[in-house]
């Protein structure tokens, strides 16, 4: 009995050993994770909030005060826009067939406001592709009145459309109060979120693009406009002429307020490279009290600095061996060596070299066989001025098959110092005092038995042997 029992807690112990093992380092996906990354550089940026991104990649490649939650201006009317164009499904012909007109609810919030418009007439019947130029280009606010009016039935109908869809994609700082973006209660978004509903929009409707873009839009003749109506861009990145053209310049929105300073979301490509920058609070007027575009300028700096100095560098090589581990009862191998699970690649400054960027190489002390290619087995996390740049996976190059043989030695050899083995021996030696004693117990008891029933038959009738049988 005790040598069947010790096979099968030694049975027990070796396989509880194999699966606790397995599970701590396999892990069935490899995993990276990646993180902004800032470098030291001395441009001179005037925005109190910026968020740059590569549009490629999606790598941040500039970031300030990007989290913190600013009033949005006329950037309000980037959610405006991809409402209109999803309840239209992006579709050109249906913007031109569909049209609206604005009455008393569409106007007179905005009378005597000096706000941005495009000159459109209470009652004046426009197109919904007309409005949505109207809206991006001269940044138009009773076109964003007329839009949300005529899809909702209410401006405030339409702002709880515009709070769910900022949820639906992630804009986690973002709540809006108008559908235009002047100055009201709970108006605020950051710099991250509108590069994220930026990115939204561009990425699911060519004709968002083919709209903010232009420089210039005439809108078709009305009865309120018999020769039409000539918009013109509020971006002065995109006029040619102007000091603060950029010829690499596409889009997006620019917005101004006093409480938000200049505001300006914009893309550019330039060599098959494609960014993003959305900025806010910029100032308004030089120390001289002149007008200036510092949102235009931050926006040219960023872009000429990424263009001049950013290349798409691969930093770490999914096919360098980086190690190796030890491996227990292995059949024809002791080790395994491990890989980065995958290539990472980002935007790097062609003036800083990547001798500069530290990598931190973290394996497991061994591991059980069997092992499969592709297990992981570690991680290399790498790093740069103290900033961590990426954290990959580091897997098995080759697989190691389980040598039984080598491993019931093992355990055999281990368990009789282990704890389970000392328990097994206090179980034994417990049992087997038991079944002394209950032993003892039975003969005594037998013998106190034959005395008593030995008092009922004479001498000559009574024979120790009739008992002899019945004790054994």
């Amino acid at each position: 009995m005790i040598r069947t029992f010790g096979k099968r807690l030694i049975s027990a112990v070796s396989a509880a050993v194999m699966a606790v093992t397995l599970a701590v380092s396999f892990v069935p996906k490899a995993q990276l994770e990646a993180e902004a990354l800032s470098f030291d550089n001395e441009l001179e940026i005037y925005s109190d909030s910026v968020y740059m991104i590569s549009l490629d990649t999606g790598d941040v490649v500039y970031s300030k005060n990007a989290d913190k939650q600013r009033v949005p201006a006329s950037l309000t009317k980037i959610m405006t826009c991809l409402l209109v164009l999803e309840a239209n499904n992006g579709d050109k012909e249906t913007l031109l067939a569909k049209s609206a007109n604005g009455g008393y609810d569409a106007f007179n919030e905005l009378d005597g406001t000096g706000c941005s418009n495009a000159d459109i007439k209470r009652g004046e019947t426009v197109n919904y592709y007309d409005l949505l130029c109207a809206l991006m280009v001269p940044s138009a606010c009773e076109a964003a009145n007329i839009l949300a009016i005529d899809m909702c039935g209410s401006i405030e109908a339409f702002v709880e459309k515009m709070n769910l869809k900022a949820a639906e994609i992630g804009m986690k700082n973002t709540h809006y109060s108008n559908a235009h973006g002047l100055f009201a209660e709970n108006n605020y978004t950051t710099c991250e979120d509108i590069a994220l509903l930026c990115k939204y929009v561009i990425d699911r409707y060519d004709i968002f693009m083919e709209i903010c873009d232009q420089a210039e839009y005439d809108m078709p003749a009305t009865p309120d406009h018999p020769e039409g109506t000539h918009l013109i861009t509020s971006n002065k990145l995109l006029m040619e002429g102007s000091e603060y053209y950029y010829r690499f310049a596409h889009g997006i929105k620019t917005g101004y307020l006093d409480a938000a300073g200049r505001c300006l979301a914009s893309t550019a490509s330039r060599n098959g490279y494609n960014y993003l920058i959305v900025s806010m609070g910029a100032p308004a007027v030089d120390a001289e009290g002149n007008d200036v575009m510092y949102n235009c300028i931050d926006h040219q700096t960023l872009y000429e600095w990424a263009f001049n100095t950013l290349e798409y560098t691969t930093i770490l090589d999914s096919a360098s061996e980086m190690g190796e581990v030890p491996v227990e009862y292995g059949k024809n191998a002791d080790h395994v060596n491990v890989k980065p699970s995958m290539s990472y690649s980002q935007l790097w400054p062609t003036d800083v070299s990547k001798t500069q960027i530290k990598q931190k190489i973290t394996l497991n002390q061994s591991v059980v066989a069997p092992v499969i290619t592709g297990q992981v087995l570690g991680s290399v996390e790498l790093t740069y001025d103290g900033q961590t740049i990426a954290k990959i996976d580091l897997i098995a190059t080759s697989a190691v098959e389980r040598d039984e043989i080598k491993s019931d030695v093992k355990v055999a050899a281990s368990f009789k110092d282990s704890v389970a083995m000392k328990i097994a021996i206090i179980v034994a030696v417990g049992a087997v005092l038991v079944y002394v004693l209950i032993f003892a117990a039975i003969i005594a008891f037998r013998r106190n038995r034959k005395r008593s029933r030995a008092k009922y038959y004479d001498d000559d009738d009574y024979d120790d042997d009739d008992y002899d049988d019945y004790d054994e």
